[in-house]
């Protein structure tokens, strides 16, 4: 079994990513040095593009074995000749993307090729992309440049016209589900209702069959139909959503900010009465703006995540309206879905539905997180 085995429900990508590592090593044709690799959110971008660099740098036979140094340390993330950029704030600016070409243009130090794998490339601003672009359109020659983002719109178009596509799509649930039982050990039942809840996406799905408070804290979100049948239980329920949504991100971010900050002024010199050197306040000052600005994105991913719960439980109410045969995604609260399905007209769901996605919109936008979501509880309530 090599690398590429373990791509969930995704085997035309793996045949493609084996046959390109095959040729590569073979000298036949050339080497594309720039690759994009695009799928919905949790169909496994990073994974795949993390096989292929191991296929790459692997040094035994078949490629991607799995088992050799090369492999072990690009799984590891521990690889030299392997650069693994994760974009932390709410963008990519265009000075951390000139030193990451700088370091892109050296020589491999020991494998076969420099490989940079920039995770959510589609958050590198519009500076930054141009800058990205002229070391795309001219390589160095054992250099190559793997791209991850949500859709090939998601980037511009100068730069995905200068890369090679990799189109992953959304892994069944039952693919998620036996990935759930086999690798993590998740009891079969948990592991359907997870894989069924996470639509697809692995990480989610491990999330929620592996930690109780994340199941606990959708469950209030798909109670949230249930409950805004006044204005004041309207504005609460947001209230509560947003809330939940910093909770969360904080809860995440605080032991990253301590270890992070120690290790900073650490390494700038504090000394053991705590003191710093002069001149490093700047340096200071750019890691809290750093960590300030991730916390936005993890609380806004968090806001995201429920808002698409929302939806789901929203979709499987139009589902039943239609009496389509289509499996619902919130089998488990079927009564919720009934009587709700029961309530209000198809139009009615459609406008709710709606009211969710310019909800997303609007806080892409940058809109008040709790104002956005107020306004759509009311939609919510009134239809």
């Amino acid at each position: 079994m090599t690398v590429f085995d373990e791509l969930v429900g995704q085997g035309p990508v793996a045949a493609q990513l084996q046959t390109a590592v095959e040729a590569a090593r073979e000298g036949a044709g050339g080497m594309t040095h720039a690759w994009l690799f695009t799928g919905p959110p949790g169909s496994g971008r990073e994974a795949a593009a993390t096989a292929f660099a191991a296929g790459l740098q692997c040094t035994a036979e078949p490629a991607g074995c799995g088992y050799c140094a090369g492999c072990h340390q690009v799984l590891a993330g521990t690889h030299a000749d392997l650069e693994v950029v994760r974009p932390q704030g709410l963008s990519y600016s265009v000075r951390e993307t000139r030193e990451l070409v700088l370091r892109a243009a050296a020589r491999p130090s020991g494998g076969r090729w420099q490989i940079v794998l920039f995770e959510d490339a589609d958050r590198a601003t519009e500076a930054a992309a141009n800058a990205l672009l002229k070391a795309i359109e001219e390589p160095p020659p054992r250099t190559v440049w793997l791209l991850c983002a949500p859709s090939p719109d998601d980037l511009v178009m100068t730069i995905r016209s200068r890369c090679r596509l990799v189109t992953l799509r959304t892994p069944s649930a039952e693919a998620v589900t036996a990935l759930l039982v086999q690798r993590d050990g998740i009891d079969p039942d948990l592991a359907q209702v997870c894989a069924q809840a996470a639509q697809g996406d692995i990480a989610r799905a491990r999330q929620l069959a592996a930690d109780a408070s994340a199941r606990g804290r959708r469950g209030d979100v798909l109670a949230v139909p249930a409950r805004i049948t006044a204005v004041g239980a309207a504005v609460m329920a947001a209230e509560a959503l947003v809330k939940t949504a910093e909770e969360e991100a904080k809860a995440i971010t605080e032991d990253l900010n301590e270890s992070e900050t120690s290790a900073m002024r650490q390494a700038l010199g504090e000394s053991a009465k705590g003191r710093m050197p002069r001149g490093t306040a700047g340096a200071m000052k750019e890691l809290e703006d750093r960590q300030k600005s991730r916390a936005t994105r993890l609380k806004r991913d968090a806001l995201d995540r429920a808002l698409l719960d929302l939806a789901s439980f929203y979709r499987d109410v139009l589902a039943l309206q239609f009496g389509a045969t289509i499996p619902l995604v919130n089998g488990d609260r079927g009564r919720e879905l009934d009587q709700q399905a029961r309530r209000m007209p198809p139009e009615g769901t459609l406008r709710r539905l709606d009211s969710i996605m310019e909800c997303r919109e609007r806080l892409a936008a940058n809109v008040n997180p709790l104002l956005a979501v107020e306004a759509m509880m009311m939609e919510l309530r009134t239809g």
